[in-house]
């Protein structure tokens, strides 16, 4: 059969695309892999889908070229996508730093979007996946399970490498390198750190413990909560940190990041001397977290017998924690894949390659990975949106 536009991948990216060349009368085709369209964004936001951002600019978005991704996001913006939200009636809420979020389920989103689907005459064919791709005079021959299509555009949506356990392959990848486009080196983003051996031993049974924190990599700092887990370190701190942290760096925390601590501790020595240290501690930080300080680093009694010494050492615990994590959780509980093809070769205003007329890349497979908090579904909503209008 033939259609004007192949889109692989049914995700967010993909359907966006889909349905904004089907606007343009363009007989589209969404191909899907797995049993159904918009896996990963059923499980996002804990089901209930954190699909924009308020605050949405370009630094909030990693990319071996910070340009690429303005274009896209100055055009569809997330008052565009917000607009056809409420357009569907769908309510929703604001939970923290402008992430926008479904009062209900994240299925409504998915259901939004296929309804889009259909009124603009997309089809879209589940459980079908692509053996081969050749170029032809009028565009691209596909051999799917399905049998052959031919396409006039070739839209590759499928997403990154991040959890796998969705579906996630890596043939948006070898796409792009058998038809000539570069790889930039990939990644798990946004995903929990693991502690060393010996820092396991240590803080293995703090699982479950969490509190607010500002935690810094390099030049990159983030506020946000910090958790203990069985493993290492997670929370939205961790997970935005992360996409910055390499292997062999040093991670610093603070357990106090609106409070001075030297402050703090000064007028509760003043006020009770007699108290132990852990207890102290205790009344600003998790009980837990107190007393295994203590016992690791600071030792533990009354106030009055620590030294101006002892309370600066104190003071900087509690506002430059250093931890070294040996790695990443890996792609199988990563949000996002850092990296992938190449912008250079990329238009910024149409997504297409530069290399293989008709061929588009949009969404996550592309080189542009955004923060935590519904920045990579605008990425997906923009980058889709701007294919759409030309595929």
């Amino acid at each position: 059969m033939r259609y004007d536009v192949a889109v692989i991948g049914g995700g967010a990216a993909g359907l966006m695309c889909a349905i904004e060349a089907g606007k343009r009368g363009r007989r589209v085709l969404v191909i899907e892999h797995s049993d159904r369209v918009g896996k990963k964004i059923l499980i996002s936001g804990g089901g209930r889908c954190n699909f924009t951002n308020l605050n949405i600019r370009p630094e909030n978005f990693l990319s071996a070229n910070p340009h690429f991704c303005k274009s896209a996001l100055a055009r569809y913006t997330p008052s565009d996508f917000i607009a056809m939200v409420e357009r569907h009636g769908i309510a929703y809420h604001e939970k923290e730093l402008g992430q926008l979020f479904c009062d209900r389920s994240a299925l409504l989103i998915v259901r939004m979007l296929t309804d889009e689907c259909s009124r603009t005459g997309v089809q879209i064919t589940t459980e079908c996946s692509v053996d081969s791709a050749e170029r032809s005079a009028a565009g691209f021959v596909l051999k799917t399970h399905h049998g052959s299509i031919e396409a006039a555009s070739w839209v590759i949506a499928c997403g990154g490498l991040s959890v796998p356990k969705m579906g996630a392959t890596s043939y948006g990848y070898e796409v792009a390198k058998k038809f000539g486009h570069n790889i930039v080196p990939t990644r798990a983003g946004l995903v929990p750190l693991t502690f060393s051996p010996d820092d396991l031993i240590q803080y293995k049974d703090l699982s479950g413990v969490s509190l607010p924190v500002r935690v810094t990599c390099g030049l990159q700092s983030f506020s946000n909560a910090l958790l203990f887990t069985h493993r290492g370190i997670s929370g939205p701190a961790i997970l935005q940190v992360s996409s910055y942290w390499k292997s062999g760096d040093d991670l610093s925390v603070s357990f106090m990041p609106l409070t001075d601590a030297s402050e703090w501790l000064r007028v509760r020595r003043s006020a009770r001397p007699d108290a132990e240290l852990k207890t102290i501690l205790g009344e600003f930080l998790p009980k837990r977290l107190a007393q295994r300080l203590c016992e690791i680093q600071l030792g533990n009694r009354p106030l009055r017998q620590c030294t101006p010494r002892d309370l600066r050492v104190i003071c900087e615990l509690l506002q430059n924690w250093h931890i070294r994590p040996s790695d990443t959780e890996g792609y199988r509980t990563a949000e996002v894949t850092l990296g992938g093809i190449d912008t250079d070769e990329l238009s910024s205003t149409t997504m297409e390659s530069k290399i293989v007329h008709g061929l588009y890349f949009i969404g996550e497979v592309v080189d542009v990975t955004g923060h935590l908090g519904g920045y990579n579904f605008q990425w997906a909503w923009s980058s889709g949106w701007a294919a759409g209008q030309v595929v």
